[in-house]
C-alpha cells in the first residue's frame, strides 16, 4: 500500500509530506482547493503524463515521492527485478519535472525509463473517477477482470504457454519449409556437383604430387637430348675406352723393361677407364630415370588440369575439393532428411495447435462460468447504489479464428440501465456517474482479485446523494477492509466512514504574495466533525449541520 506522498514544487504546492495508513482515507475540501492538484501529483509519481506547466511557478523542476511496501511477491517487485532494481525493503517511486517540459523518473533512487515507472506504477495504484474510463474502456481489462474473478489465472497461463508452444511450432515448420525451399532450388546443382567431384575423386596432397610428377617429366624431356649426347662420347663409338685400353695393355707389356716409367702411367691410365665406366655408368642411370612414357605426361597433365578447372569452378582450393564433396554429400542426406523432418515438424504443429485450441475451449467454458457468478455479484451490489433496475453482464463472444495467448473470448462488460431500455456496451451506455457507481460495485466484488493495493476513487460520489451517497460511503468501507482506499469526496455520508481525513486548502503564502495549497490531517473528533459539518451545510455551519454531522460519525464510525 502507499506508505507516504511527498511533493514539492508542484501546482500551488511548494512542500508537502503526507502518511498513509491501510483502510479509506478521504480528502476533502472546497472546489478549486487543490484536490485535483494533489491526483495529478499523484499521478505523475506512477508514470502519469508529465507537464513543465505543473512546475510551481518560478521554480525550475518540481518533485513527487511515493513510498509503497508491497508484499514480496507482488507484482510491482517482479517488475522492478526485471529492469535490475534493488527491490529490498520500500518500493520508492520518485519523479522529476522540469520547467523546461523534461523529466526524469527513479525507483529506489536508480534511473528507469517513463514506461517502466508506470508499468511498475500501474501494479500498485489503480485511479478511478467518473471521468476517467481507461479501466472500463479495454476488454482486455474486462477479459482479465473475468479471469481474476473465477481464479482463471493458472488456466489462462496454460493457455498463454499452449499458444506460446504453438507459434514456435509454427515457427519452427515456417523456419523449415524456408530452408527446404532453399534446399530444393539448389538440389540439382547439389546432385550435379556431387557427382562431378565424386567421379573425379580428387584425393588429399594430390595437386603438389602430380604438379612434381608434371614437372620432373618435363625437365627430362628437356635434357634426354644432352644425356644421350654424353652418352655417345663415354660409350659410343667416339668413345675412348677402347684407345686407352688399348694402349694401356701395349704398356703393359713394357712394363718390364722399364718398370719405373711406365707403372705411374699405368695408374693414371686405369684411373682414367675407372673413371670412364664410372660415368658411363652414371649416365646409363640417368638415360633410365630419363625414360618417361609421353601418355604418362599427358595423363598427369589432364589429371592436374582437371582437379584444377574443379578448384576455379568452385571457387575452392584443390586441397579442399575433397571436404567439399563431402559437404555436398552432407547437403544431399540434408536435403533427404529435411523432407522428413518437414513433416514430422507439421505434425507437431497440429499437435501444438489442438492443445492450444484444447486449452482455449477450457478457458472458454470458465470465463462463461465465471462472468455468469460476476453478473450476479456485481448486479445485487447496484440496487443500494440507485442502479436498482440496472442488469450487468460480462458478455462473451468466442471466435477460434482470432484465437490468442489470451485465448479465443472477447470479453466486454454490458449494462441495461433501465427496464426495456436496450443493452449496450458500459461505456456507450451509463453516464458519468453511472460508471463510477459500477466501476465501485465492480471493485467491492473484485476486491481481494484483480486490484491493485491501493485504489483511488476521484469524485465516484458526484451527483450522488442522500442514500446513494451512503451507499458508496458503505462499499467504499468494505472495500478498504481488503485494500487501501484514498477517496476525494463531496459526499459528507463517505467521509463519515474514514478512517483517515485529510482537509484541503488554500490560504496565502509569503506575506500575501502568492497562493499555496495545504492539507491538514483532522486527528481529533472535533475537527472531523466540523469539516463534515461543513460539507453539510455550505459556507455557514449550523448547530443542525454539527448535530446531523455527528450522527453520521456516530453511526458510521
Amino acid at each position: 500500500m502507499l506508505v507516504q506522498l511527498a511533493i514539492r514544487d508542484i501546482v500551488l504546492i511548494d512542500r508537502l509530506e503526507l502518511d498513509f495508513g491501510a483502510g479509506l482515507t478521504v480528502l476533502t475540501g472546497e472546489t478549486g482547493a487543490g484536490k485535483s492538484i494533489l491526483l495529478d501529483a499523484f499521478s505523475l509519481a506512477l508514470g502519469g503524463r508529465g507537464d513543465g506547466g505543473l512546475v510551481r511557478s518560478g521554480q525550475s523542476q518540481g518533485q513527487v515521492t511515493a513510498v509503497f511496501d508491497p508484499p514480496p511477491e507482488h507484482p510491482a517487485r517482479k517488475l522492478a527485478l526485471g529492469q535490475d532494481l534493488a527491490v529490498e525493503g520500500d518500493l520508492i517511486l520518485r519523479r522529476v519535472q522540469m520547467a523546461d517540459g523534461r523529466s526524469r523518473a527513479f525507483v529506489n533512487d536508480q534511473p528507469v525509463s517513463i514506461q517502466a515507472l508506470k508499468a511498475i506504477g500501474g501494479e500498485l495504484v489503480e485511479i478511478h473517477g467518473q471521468h476517467d474510463d481507461r479501466a472500463l474502456v479495454d476488454p482486455a481489462f474486462h477479459r482479465s477482470l473475468v479471469d481474476a474473478y473465477g481464479g482463471l489465472e493458472p488456466l489462462a497461463e496454460k493457455t498463454r504457454a499452449a499458444h506460446g508452444g504453438m507459434r514456435r511450432a509454427e515457427k519452427a515448420l515456417q523456419e523449415e519449409r524456408l530452408a527446404v525451399e532453399a534446399a530444393r532450388k539448389e538440389a540439382d546443382f547439389l546432385r550435379h556437383a556431387h557427382e562431378e567431384l565424386s567421379r573425379l575423386n580428387p584425393q588429399s596432397g594430390e595437386e603438389e604430387k602430380l604438379a612434381t610428377e608434371r614437372a620432373a617429366m618435363m625437365q627430362a624431356e628437356k635434357v634426354m637430348g644432352d644425356l644421350r649426347d654424353a652418352h655417345e662420347s663415354v660409350a659410343g663409338d667416339g668413345s675412348p675406352l677402347s684407345t686407352l685400353s688399348a694402349a694401356m695393355r701395349r704398356l703393359e707389356r713394357r712394363a718390364s723393361q722399364a718398370p719405373a716409367l711406365i707403372e705411374p702411367s699405368l695408374k693414371a691410365l686405369d684411373a682414367a677407364l675407372t673413371a670412364l665406366d664410372q660415368a658411363q655408368q652414371t649416365l646409363d642411370q640417368a638415360l633410365r630415370d630419363a625414360q618417361f612414357d609421353p601418355r604418362a605426361l599427358e595423363r598427369t597433365e589432364e589429371r592436374l588440369f582437371s582437379l584444377r578447372a574443379a578448384a576455379r569452378k568452385y571457387a575452392t582450393p584443390v586441397e579442399s575439393l575433397s571436404n567439399l564433396a563431402d559437404k555436398f554429400a552432407a547437403d544431399l542426406a540434408a536435403l533427404d532428411a529435411s523432407e522428413a523432418r518437414l513433416v514430422a515438424l507439421a505434425s507437431a504443429r497440429e499437435q501444438a495447435g489442438a492443445y492450444c485450441r484444447s486449452c482455449a475451449a477450457e478457458l472458454s467454458a470458465a470465463r462463461i462460468a465465471s462472468a455468469k457468478t460476476l453478473d450476479a455479484a456485481v448486479t445485487a451490489e447496484l440496487p443500494p447504489l440507485k442502479l436498482g433496475q440496472a442488469k450487468f453482464t460480462a458478455q462473451i463472444v468466442t471466435d477460434e479464428a482470432q484465437a490468442g495467448p489470451d485465448g479465443a473470448d472477447r470479453v466486454e462488460f454490458w449494462v441495461q440501465t433501465n427496464p426495456g431500455a436496450r443493452p449496450g456496451p458500459l461505456m456507450k451506455v451509463a453516464s458519468g456517474g453511472e460508471l463510477s457507481r459500477f466501476m465501485l460495485a465492480l471493485k467491492v466484488v473484485l476486491a481481494d482479485r484483480g486490484s491493485a493495493p491501493t485504489l483511488v476513487f476521484d469524485e465516484i460520489d458526484s451527483g450522488a446523494g442522500g442514500a446513494a451517497a451512503d451507499a458508496i460511503g458503505q462499499r467504499l468501507a468494505r472495500l478498504a477492509a481488503r485494500v487501501q482506499v484514498l477517496s476525494v469526496t463531496h459526499a459528507p455520508q463517505v467521509a463519515a466512514r474514514a478512517g483517515r481525513h485529510l482537509r484541503i486548502s488554500k490560504d496565502l503564502a509569503d506575506k500575501g504574495a502568492r497562493t499555496a495549497t495545504r492539507v491538514a490531517a483532522l486527528e481529533d473528533e472535533h475537527r472531523r466533525r466540523e469539516e463534515i459539518a461543513r460539507m453539510l451545510a455550505g459556507a455557514t455551519i449550523t448547530d443542525e449541520a454539527r448535530a446531523a454531522a455527528a450522527s453520521l460519525m456516530k453511526s458510521d464510525g
